[in-house]
């Protein structure tokens, strides 16, 4: 069919037909544009052309977002996933894939470009049906966005989809006791003793599980008594961190570990994989030893264990990603540590996280009263901080002393 021009100025836009679709024709600033509107109303084609150049004359539009917007959604996903493998880590990448799973469900064959606000709000009511929890579904949503940007997309929308109010929490923080019971029973059984590892240095170095995973040897400076975390979920996360004397002694015996299967080179992994092959006797577990020992592969998971040994110190439920906040909430209501030595060592730390614990404990409350009233010399560091940790949880503040996690 021939081709109709509409003109505004120097805006020209040539629409024409194929099978009874709507089609626009323009070029901005010599990128020419070919793409279908979608329609097969003349008046609606119009509209639609019109957006379309706008988009094209901010920079919201170019060919590659156009094809990639006229893929089925399940086909987006895959090909989004493939751009990000440059971009994330090996862990990020599994969960962003994780995340696309409902999404993929739902979406399916669904053209990116058709879809609406509505049919993502339709979404988030019935993964809400299946009892799934807003954190869940603001991530989910979230990775829906990152597809759609992709493809130009989101902007159409964006102002009608606002996330979910997630309930006010930011993890959980052992007591002293729990603390003791969960390191008491990890201890217990020989399969759960790189659980035990992981969270002694987790509550020691406020470390996250995905960082204990990716440290080499070479991140480790036992005569320095140091350990250097040098990839994170964000750059707050690269950091130098003393080790306490408990954190010492567990990174000595995995040492030992890795040498009863050979020599020790900086590019291998603290936690390796391995296979553990069990020995019984009349149906009960009476050891355990390591086989298929790979110290160029990291651990992949210790989630079974973990299951395992939580509940059976009566704390099922906790996630390992607890003792991070476990460890920061000790150092935060520590009057002796300041925010800033918090996240010094801590990487990156919520506001909310400051907020809601810097300023809860009672011994900090009293030193902070007691420097207004003109005890002591003035200063809350020099103000009475309550019963000293013991020796073997500690790390080094900004001014150089070691006070308790």
């Amino acid at each position: 069919m021939a081709g109709r021009d509409r003109s505004e100025g120097r805006r020209t836009v040539n629409l024409f037909k194929r099978n009874r679709t709507w089609w626009a024709d323009f070029s901005v600033n010599g990128q020419r544009f070919r793409l279908s509107l979608d329609t097969t109303d003349r008046r609606n084609a119009v509209s639609a052309a019109n957006k379309k150049l706008t988009q094209a004359e901010q920079g919201k539009l170019s060919v590659s977002s156009q094809n990639f917007a006229r893929l089925a959604f399940k086909e987006a996903a895959e090909k989004y996933l493939l751009t990000r493998k440059l971009e994330l880590a090996k862990s990020s990448i599994t969960k962003e894939a994780q995340l696309l799973v409902k999404l993929k469900e739902f979406f399916g064959p669904t053209r990116l470009n058709k879809i609406t606000a509505e049919q993502v709000l339709d979404y988030r009511e019935w993964r809400a049906a299946q009892d799934c929890g807003p954190a869940i579904i603001n991530m989910e949503t979230g990775v829906l966005r990152r597809v759609l940007k992709r493809g130009k997309l989101w902007h159409s929308m964006a102002d009608d989809l606002k996330p979910l109010k997630e309930p006010a929490t930011i993890g959980r923080a052992l007591s002293p006791a729990e603390r003791t019971a969960l390191l008491e029973a990890a201890a217990l059984k020989p399969e759960w003793e790189t659980a035990f590892f992981a969270a002694q240095i987790a509550l020691n170095t406020t470390m996250r599980g995905c960082e204990i995973k990716g440290l080499r040897w070479s991140d480790v400076d036992l005569l320095g008594d140091t350990l250097t975390i040098r990839k994170s979920k964000t750059d707050a996360g690269v950091r130098v961190i003393p080790l306490t004397p408990d954190a010492f002694e567990v990174f000595v015996q995995l040492r030992t570990r890795a040498e009863l299967f050979g020599n020790v080179a900086l590019d291998h992994y603290v936690f390796a994989t391995f296979k553990p092959v069990q020995t019984f006797e009349d149906k009960k577990l009476t050891g355990m030893r390591i086989t298929a020992f790979d110290p160029t592969t990291p651990i992949g998971s210790w989630k079974k264990a973990w299951g395992k040994l939580t509940a059976k110190a009566g704390l099922t439920g906790l996630r390992f990603h607890d003792l991070r906040h476990s460890a920061i909430t000790s150092l935060l209501t520590n009057p002796n540590v300041s925010v800033q030595t918090v996240k010094a060592v801590a990487g990156h730390v919520s506001q909310r996280m400051v907020d809601r614990y810097a300023h809860i404990g009672l011994a900090a409350k009293q030193s902070a009263l007691e420097a207004l009233s003109g005890k002591g010399n003035g200063t809350i560091n020099d103000t009475k901080s309550g019963p000293k940790q013991p020796p073997s949880s500690q790390v080094v503040d900004s001014n150089g002393r070691r006070v308790g996690i």
